[in-house]
């Protein structure tokens, strides 16, 4: 499985890396060009409204479609948006690609992670592949933003754009040699009724609810930091490596999580995240060094890199495999709907109330939040794993 796994990684990596490089490429292109950053922030807001939309669709297509068909539609929808952007470099087209690149990341993702979660078998499984596929977005954050830039610096921004349109096939090579798992009964499928059925139970809601918290505070930290730094007189150097050591301090937990999965339980390590988050949060409005504010980005990064991989975990144990998708599809629309809209409502009370009270606020939320998680119960939770017969 561990070759499988590696590949499927690396397929998540090629399609995500072209939407962070465009992520970051278009909009430098349209700052450029003279457009104003409303304009860059409706551009931006595309790459995220996309999977908002397609989530739940892409989640349904995906229990009915399996694995290879949904990535080759990813890829093809990818690389046609990309291409675009080659032959028209202009703000329109642009626009064009950012929602083309956010929807098929969205759709392959979920065909993904639906994948590798059939592929595992029993809870400890189910924490170490999704331990390992949490790393994939962090490589290619890294990787599409810096491999755009080189690009643009060397040779421009069309040249950019043809590198990043190349990377979604490298995504179909590695999907392609993947055996499908066995396909959901069309009985099955028909019986299973709307996608919001699986929000009737009481479980899944709570987790619903515990991933929109924690999404939450991922997205206060990246928006608000920058203005906290700037209000303490730092630098861009400071706050952009005090936004690093987080992103570091969050893949350095998840690499380590798969030779931990054994000894861990979902509810505790989402509990204790949830808590050290609020503590983390009543603390940061207060210090002023940038060396303080910079060990507290790491303690975060810790605490919330540690919480994907659980989340699938229990995700994938409280859904019937049949409805796997769906339920993916729901917690990409909850999260990409937070990203598009929770900036927006933190920089507006923000403005009213401060920035240190929004830390405040979303601290006080999540620890109130913490009983959902420690109470949280998974059906296999106490089943050694076993593996199915051949």
């Amino acid at each position: 499985m561990r070759l499988d796994l590696a590949r499927l990684i690396a397929a998540q990596i090629s399609l995500h890396a072209c939407m962070t490089g465009f992520r970051m490429a278009a909009p430098l292109m349209a700052l450029r060009e003279g457009y104003s950053p409303a304009a860059v922030g409706m551009l931006l807001a595309l790459f995220a409204l996309a999977p908002v939309l397609m989530a739940l669709p892409a989640g349904r297509y995906a229990d009915r479609r399996g694995l290879k068909k949904p990535v080759a539609l990813a890829v093809g929808t990818a690389s046609a948006g990309a291409a675009l952007a080659v032959a028209f470099p202009v703000f329109g087209v642009l626009c064009f690609t950012a929602f083309t690149c956010g929807a098929a990341t969205g759709l392959a993702m979920i065909a993904l992670q639906r994948h590798v979660g059939r592929l595992a078998h029993g809870p400890t499984e189910l924490k170490q592949v999704f331990s390992w596929m949490a790393v994939g977005p962090s490589i290619s954050n890294f990787l599409g933003p810096f491999a755009a830039g080189v690009m643009i610096d060397s040779f421009g921004f069309r040249a950019a754009f043809l590198l990043l349109a190349l990377l979604p096939s490298m995504a179909w090579f590695w999907v392609r040699r993947a055996v499908e798992n066995e396909p959901v009964a069309p009985a099955l499928r028909q019986s299973s009724g709307s996608s919001w059925n699986l929000l009737r139970d009481r479980a899944f809601r709570r987790l619903m609810m515990i991933n929109w918290m924690l999404s939450s505070c991922w997205d206060v930290h990246t928006f608000l930091v920058p203005v906290l730094g700037h209000e303490r007189g730092l630098s861009a150097t400071v706050i952009g490596s005090i936004l690093g050591a987080f992103a570091l301090a969050a893949t350095a937990i998840r690499l380590l999580m798969p030779w931990l999965a054994a000894r861990l339980r979902e509810s505790v390590v989402i509990g204790t995240a949830m808590c050290a988050t609020a503590m983390l949060f009543a603390v940061y409005p207060l210090v002023h060094a940038a060396w303080a504010m910079g060990a507290l980005s790491v303690l975060l990064g810790l605490a919330l890199g540690s919480v994907q991989p659980m989340i699938m975990s229990a995700l994938h144990q409280m859904t019937p495999p049949h409805r796997h998708g769906e339920a993916l599809g729901l917690r990409a629309m909850a999260i990409n709907g937070s990203s598009v809209v929770m900036p927006l409502l933190f920089g507006s009370v923000g403005a009213v109330i401060g920035v240190s009270a929004v830390f405040w606020l979303v601290g006080a939320t999540v620890g109130a939040g913490s009983p959902l998680a420690w109470t949280m119960r998974t059906p296999q939770a106490d089943v050694p794993p076993q593996r199915e017969e051949p």
